[in-house]
C-alpha cells in the first residue's frame, strides 16, 4: 500500500512539475510571437516613414547628378532606386582609370541617363527604414564627350571624335542611416567594394613634334575589361 501510495504521490508530483515548466516557457514563447505580430500590425498602419527622397550632393564632382527613392517593403527591408544624369567629371581617379573631363575649346559634353537599383536590409527591427544595413545593387553610368580635332596651326576643323565611357557596377554597400529626432530630414552614410565592367573608347590628343612641323595628333582605343571600384559617399534626404 505504502508503495503504491508513492507512487501516485510521485507521478503526481512529476505531473505537476511538467505543467509549471510548460506554463513558464509559454509566455515566452507568445511575447515573441506577439512582438512580431505588433511590430508587422504597426508598420502597415501607423503613419510612420516608409519612403525617403535623398541625392548625394558629393557625386557632383564625379560628374553624375542622381535623385534617390527609397520604399520600405517591411520592418526591415527596402527597395532603392535611382535616376540622374552625367555631366562633367572633375576628378581624375587613376586608381580606377577614370581622367577629368578637359576644359578647353573643343571639348562638348553629352548628358547621358544614369541609374541603379539595389535592395537594401536593416540589421535591426524599426517600423521607419533606420539603422545599420546591407545593400547589393546594380549601376550603369555613362560618360560621352565629342572632342573636336585641331588642325597644324591649333584651329578647331569639322572632324569630330566621340570619347566614351561606359560602366556596369554590383555594388555591395555597407552604411547607416539615421531619420531625426524632431524632423523627417535624414542622412545616410555609406562605402563598400563594386565589381565593375567597363567598355571605354578613350580618345587622347597630343601634339606631335616629331615632323618637320608641329602638328596634333589623336590615339583612339577601345578597352573592355573588369575591375573593383571602391566607394564612400553620404546622402542626405527627407522621409515621408
Amino acid at each position: 500500500m505504502t508503495n503504491r501510495t508513492d507512487r501516485l504521490r510521485w507521478g503526481l508530483s512529476t505531473a505537476l512539475s511538467l505543467f509549471v515548466l510548460v506554463a513558464l516557457a509559454q509566455p515566452g514563447k507568445t511575447r515573441v510571437v506577439l512582438y512580431k505580430d505588433r511590430l508587422a500590425a504597426a508598420f502597415d498602419t501607423v503613419d510612420c516613414v516608409k519612403n525617403v527622397l535623398k541625392i548625394n550632393p558629393l557625386l557632383f564632382f564625379r560628374g553624375e547628378i542622381p535623385i534617390y527613392y527609397e520604399r520600405a517593403i517591411n520592418p526591415r527591408l527596402s527597395l532603392e532606386v535611382g535616376l540622374g544624369v552625367t555631366l562633367r567629371n572633375y576628378l581624375a581617379l587613376s586608381f580606377t582609370g577614370d581622367d577629368a573631363d578637359d576644359f578647353g575649346a573643343g571639348t562638348e559634353i553629352i548628358p547621358r541617363i544614369s541609374f541603379n537599383a539595389g535592395f537594401r536590409y536593416y540589421f535591426v527591427d524599426d517600423l521607419e527604414p533606420q539603422g545599420p544595413y546591407g545593400q547589393i545593387s546594380f549601376a550603369h553610368l555613362n560618360y560621352t564627350k565629342d572632342i573636336r580635332t585641331k588642325g597644324p596651326t591649333g584651329e578647331l576643323s569639322d572632324l569630330v571624335l566621340r570619347d566614351d565611357r561606359t560602366y556596369n557596377d554590383v555594388r555591395l554597400l555597407f552604411g547607416y542611416q539615421m531619420l531625426g529626432t524632431s524632423s523627417n530630414w535624414l542622412f545616410d552614410v555609406y562605402g563598400g567594394p563594386a565589381f565593375r565592367d567597363r567598355f571605354n573608347v578613350k580618345v587622347e590628343e597630343h601634339l606631335d613634334l616629331s615632323g618637320d612641323r608641329p602638328k596634333w595628333a589623336y590615339n583612339v582605343t577601345e578597352t573592355k575589361d573588369q575591375t573593383v571600384a571602391f566607394f564612400l559617399g553620404v546622402k542626405v534626404g527627407y522621409g515621408f
